[in-house]
Parts: C-alpha cells; structure tokens; sequence
C-alpha cells in the first residue's frame, strides 16, 4: 500500500478571463450523489480524508440483509472494484468509558470492535470460519494514521451479491477512540495487477491526524 502524496485541491490562476459570464458557485465537476453526501458525513463523524482515486467510477454500494457498505467504486475496463464502510467509535468509547467500572455492564471495548467486524465480514464473502488473518505493518499503519489493523485475502462463495467475483482482500483499520475504515477490493485474477489497483483504492482513505 502505497503512500498518499497530498495534492493540492485547488491551481492558482492570476489570469483575466473575458467573455465568459459565470455564475457564482457554478462548477464544471460532477453532480455529488446521494450515497456520496451521506459517505462524506460518515467520513467526518470518523475523523476520515478521503481522496478520490484516479480512473474509478462510484457505483452503488450494496446496502441489504446480506452486506451493508457505504461507498463503492469500479475500475471500468477491469475486474475490479472495491467497498467502503467507515464507522465512528467516538460514542461508543464514551459509553464505555462511563460503563468500564460498573459490574453490571459488560461493554466490549470500542478499540477492538474492528476484529470481530472484519472476521465477521470474511467468514460472510468466504463461507469458512477460518480465514487466515494478517496483521498490518507498523509503518503501513503509520501511512494511514491508523493504530491497527488487519487484512484478509478471500476465496469467495459464488454469490449475485458479489458478483460472483472469484477473489477478495479484505482490510480492517482502526484508530484508538475514533473510528474504523473497512476496505474489501474484489477481482477475479490474483496477479500483480491486481495489488496494484489495491494500492490505487485503499489509499484514497486515511485518518485525519
């Protein structure tokens, strides 16, 4: 996972445009949807940055009984697409902490929900309670300012709901007392290219400092 070069949102233009009247606020970008304004509201309770990737398109993110997710993304032309979930542990580390000495409340602490939200989501897409689970790196960590995390590489059921894409990596990341981002990218070729497109996605997100 490659790290995020910051960009700078805006170029500066001293130049004198004639001819053109604009109107204030008009823009050129594309219409925000729905499922982006409600991604961008979860993405600021989880003290989240997002940074759109290069050549991926939004899609509709699946949002039922069987796989809620917030935001998703297709890489047109190619096998490949991945799902988004982020999640603020901001009120839930409050109540914890206001419950952690009392006897009668046994409150999961907040910091670890992200293994059992990731093991959870694998055993879904796979079908199999074992799935091998990796730790990720110190300094991959440091990338996204994250305190944790974990990754999965699935084989998947053979699902509508997926797609029927052959193939998962799954990545959990946490940041004590704020919040989780959840990544899943899917293809159906486990090849070089297919890490590389990773990189492109997964890097779009990381914790604010």
């Amino acid at each position: 996972m490659a790290q995020i070069k910051a960009r700078p949102l805006y170029a500066q233009n001293n130049r004198k445009h004639t001819g053109v009247n604009t109107k204030p606020g008009y823009s050129k970008s594309k219409p925000v949807t729905d499922q982006f304004k409600e991604f961008s509201r979860l993405l600021a309770q989880a003290n989240v940055i997002y940074t759109p990737p290069r050549g991926f398109k939004e899609i509709p993110a699946p949002n039922d009984e069987d796989f809620s997710f917030d935001y998703a993304l297709q890489l047109p032309g190619q096998d490949f697409e991945v799902w988004f979930q982020v999640k603020s542990q901001k009120q839930n580390y409050t109540s914890y902490e206001q419950g952690q000495y009392d006897i009668d409340r046994e409150t999961e602490n907040p910091d670890s929900i992200y293994i059992n939200m990731s093991r959870a989501h694998a055993i879904a897409f796979s079908g199999e309670r074992d799935n091998f689970m990796r730790s990720i790196p110190v300094n991959v960590l440091n990338r996204y300012k994250a305190d944790a995390g974990k990754s999965y590489l699935l084989n998947l059921l053979d699902l509508p709901a997926t797609k029927h894409y052959k193939y998962a990596l799954l990545i959990a990341l946490q940041r004590n007392h704020t919040g989780t981002i959840m990544a899943v990218c899917f293809t159906n070729d486990k090849g070089p290219e297919f890490f590389k497109n990773v990189d492109r996605a997964s890097n779009c997100l990381k914790f604010k400092p």
